[in-house]
């Protein structure tokens, strides 16, 4: 259980849906008040798996599978908080971005979503290109090219008459309730939304010759997207007049709203599957510039800015890791990073953002192939393999944390890494080693402290500005500081 103080607290219990690229979670939050010190606990109800499959000629998630994972969730989450005398006041859903389901008038899935890790979107560019030149595109969304965009893979379907797209929590969101909406930091991670406006960018829509009505409307972290379908609640066990809120439904941006930062200048670095490296800001930065660098300006929680580099993360090494396991070497991860730590520095390095390792299958071998296009040589040794993945890792968050600064005129004295990489000791100050900064690392649970604490805040239970519920987390939350040329404390988290 992780408790934090926020601001104000009058109680409420909500349940936070939190599902990754790999896994997925129901979390029960309590806005607690015990001795004058207000905070939120997290209790996970709930684990269950998520990946892709092949199916239906390409990478896809098995949607109906995850959705059933949710209402398991919820029904846990509804006896937990029923057990200690309460009940959940709402329902908060976040995810990975740019992946949709396809929806008939029925309200029906046309089929099961594809992943943005099917390449089939690859194909796409060029024809997305020569309608909507790139400059175009980047001084209205303001969003870092990749391939996988919502915008290329919409331009890659074959029929989209009559259907309509929601992103992946909007789809469990119109599941539990039967509204359509579009979340709106979601909605800036398609590549058809105006970053300046707010809104969508419409010309694009008919530029690509899809309908006007193609995404449901936007709605803004905060505000209630329905309660919940009478079948729903038999399901689950929960009143029917549950609300489901919009949070930061994309991952990254309730993330951010759980940074501990008790002062402005500071970068956050959200560490998992994939790494977002960036700053907050007030404004986009539309510049031809910014366009060169590949950063991205994704709309966050009180109409923030996240304006961040999608750069790689940790599925390199959890990659590398099922293939051993595959090959019948298992070794904690623990073990893994003692021993890389104890390899000398100035090894050999990759582009961890490389699209070459986006998909699945026997990640270490492409590693040594990255490695052997450089002209130099990594030992087939699982440590090494880990140290170069660290290692590149902790110099592409320098590189991209120094051109954050400059684009954004943003001085950065402070980084913040949250989520599952925050445990990962030696890439913590690997990462302080590289950037010559102060990181500070935690929460872990970021994510689903930032999809609470909008519910909370929502529901009246919190209040405060983001700075304001920051402070009060930097106060009280457990967090580890790495200054640059320390040794690694203590034993890394397995």
């Amino acid at each position: 259980m992780t408790t934090v103080p926020t601001a104000d607290a009058d109680g409420g219990v909500f349940a936070a849906v939190d599902i990754g690229a790999s896994s997925g979670r129901v979390i029960l939050g309590r806005i607690t008040d015990a001795a004058g010190d207000p905070g939120v606990s997290l209790e996970v109800v709930h684990r269950f798996p998520n990946g892709v499959a092949e199916s239906g000629g390409g990478l896809r998630w098995d949607f109906d599978a995850l959705f059933a994972e949710v209402l398991t969730g919820l029904a846990a989450a509804a006896k937990a908080a029923a057990g200690r005398g309460g009940q959940i006041e709402s329902i908060g859903i976040d995810t990975w971005a740019v992946d949709y389901g396809l929806i008939d008038a029925a309200g029906e899935l046309a089929g099961q979503p594809y992943s943005y890790r099917d390449d089939r979107s690859r194909a796409a560019v060029p024809r997305v290109h020569t309608l909507l030149d790139p400059a175009r595109l980047y001084a209205t969304t303001g969003l870092q090219f990749l391939q996988f965009n919502t915008i290329y893979q919409l331009a890659s379907e074959r029929n989209l008459n009559g259907l309509q797209a929601l992103l992946i929590p909007d789809l469990i969101a119109f599941l539990l309730t039967g509204v359509r909406r579009t979340e709106a930091t979601n909605a800036s991670t398609t590549g058809l939304f105006d970053a300046a406006a707010g809104e969508w960018a419409t010309e694009f829509l008919t530029a690509l010759n899809l309908s006007q009505n193609l995404f449901p409307p936007l709605i803004q972290p905060g505000e209630t997207i329905g309660t919940l379908l009478p079948a729903v609640a038999d399901r689950t066990g929960l009143p029917a007049a549950t609300k489901v809120v919009a949070v930061g439904s994309h991952d990254t941006a309730s993330a951010v709203v759980a940074v501990p930062a008790d002062q402005e200048n500071f970068a956050y670095i959200s560490s998992g599957t994939w790494s977002l490296v960036g700053v907050e800001l007030n404004q986009p930065v539309l510049t031809e510039a910014s366009r060169q660098a590949n950063f991205t300006n994704e709309r966050g929680v009180d109409g923030t800015i996240r304006y961040l580099r999608n750069a790689g993360g940790l599925w390199l090494l959890s990659e590398c890791q099922r293939t051993w396991a595959g090959q019948g070497w298992t070794v904690p991860l623990a073990e893994l990073l003692d021993a890389a730590e104890a390899l000398p520095g100035g090894g050999p390095r990759i582009n961890a953002d490389d699209p070459s390792f986006t998909a699945p299958g026997n990640m270490p071998e492409r590693i040594r192939a990255a490695v052997r296009n450089t002209g130099e040589l990594l030992p087939d040794v699982p440590a090494a393999v880990v140290r170069c993945i660290l290692d590149s890792l902790a110099a592409g968050y320098a590189r991209t944390i120094a051109d954050a600064e400059g684009l954004a005129d943003r001085p950065i004295d402070v980084v913040h890494i949250v989520g599952g990489g925050s445990q990962n000791r030696l890439l913590c100050q690997l990462t302080a080693d590289a950037t010559g900064r102060r990181i500070v690392a935690g929460p872990v649970e970021a994510t689903a402290l930032g999809n609470v604490l909008v519910q909370a805040r929502a529901a009246g239970a919190v209040t405060g500005t983001l700075a304001q519920l920051r402070r009060n987390l930097a106060a009280g939350q457990a967090t580890r500081s790495y200054v640059p040329g320390a040794r690694v404390p203590g034993q890394p988290a397995g």
